[in-house]
């Protein structure tokens, strides 16, 4: 590319992405905020960085974009990102992929430690000034499901290993892998899950993942189970999920995500016993956004010189490639 590029910067006006400047030394910088000022923007634009933005105020203003050719989106995840015509159209999205991976899965781990090791319930006797007594658990020699074997459950089942847990997985096709050996397809789902000690959902949201953990995958779980959402909120039936809770078909459940977000205040989740609520937070480690900023700024530099572009996503699949 010869000409210098436009790119806006689509995002909250009192949380510019951080560092944000340096981008100025290849393109020329709009910033919007809201769809009216982004319809002012798009035109003539060649980029864009979906920075905290919403999907509503790109898909209202999209019909001004008339020579947009590549978004790059902070998150990993691109369901909040995607519309039906953005993906029938040509701009290349690419996203965060790779930025979130160790964090998330730290908190996997973290998760599970704290059940076994039995630290909710410490806490809770903590605040009661009272003595309890029992038995902790291992996580040697239990088997954790990874379900969507991607960056992330990697990540996850690496480090699961590393504590001496076996690691299995299910994707969308069965499969070789050098990490888990063999990755079974999603229709062996439920003969999956019977096995496991911990299901993990790693999942990006797409129509085939809506609500795929539903009330026969959980009835087929163990009791003594437990179930791990850091993918996205809607790829599990919730009312499912605070049933089986509910009746104790699972020993307990860690939900960084939901389908509804926040979490409304009367949802039974809050209350439900071996319940962790995290707020959407357990891949935000602090100093995430300097790297977002870097892959963006990294990304703009090959797409000025015209070379292959990082993380590019597949729009009609709803997830990134390679």
């Amino acid at each position: 590319m010869t000409e210098r590029p436009a790119v806006v910067v689509l995002g909250p006006r009192d949380e510019p992405p951080p560092g944000i400047d340096r981008a100025t030394e290849l393109a020329e910088l709009r910033f919007a905020h809201g769809d009216a000022e982004l319809r002012e923007a798009l035109p003539g634009a060649d980029g864009l960085f979906f920075w905290r933005a919403s999907r509503r105020d790109l898909e209202t203003a999209w019909d001004s974009a008339d020579r947009l050719r590549w978004i790059q989106t902070a998150s990993d995840g691109v369901d909040g990102l995607l519309f039906p015509a953005l993906a029938a159209s040509d701009t290349i999205v690419t996203n965060g992929r790779g930025i979130f991976d160790d964090a998330i899965a730290e908190w996997v781990i973290g998760s599970l430690l704290a059940f076994a090791t039995r630290i909710p319930e410490s806490f809770a006797a903590q605040r009661q000034h009272r003595w309890i007594s029992g038995e902790t658990e291992r996580l040697a020699g239990s088997t954790l499901l990874v379900v969507g074997p991607g960056p992330i459950g990697r990540a996850v089942a690496t480090r699961a290993r590393a504590l001496g847990m076996e690691a299995a997985a299910v994707g969308r096709t069965s499969r070789p892998d050098d990490l888990f050996g063999q990755i079974l397809g999603i229709g062996e789902l439920v003969h999956a899950v019977a096995g496991a000690d911990v299901v993990v959902d790693t999942l990006p949201l797409t129509p085939g993942t809506r609500h795929l953990f539903d009330a026969a995958v959980f009835a087929a779980m163990r009791p003594t189970a437990r179930f791990v959402n850091v993918g996205r909120g809607a790829t599990v039936d919730e009312p499912a999920l605070i049933a089986a809770l509910g009746a104790r078909q699972l020993a307990g459940a860690a939900l960084d995500v939901f389908e509804t977000e926040p979490l409304p205040a009367d949802s039974p989740l809050w209350d439900l016993p071996g319940v962790i609520i995290s707020p959407h937070m357990c891949g935000d480690f602090l100093g995430w956004e300097n790297v977002a900023v870097d892959l963006f700024l990294d990304n703009l530099g090959r797409f000025v010189r015209g070379e292959d572009l990082r993380n590019r996503v597949d729009k009609h699949a709803g997830f990134g490639v390679g």
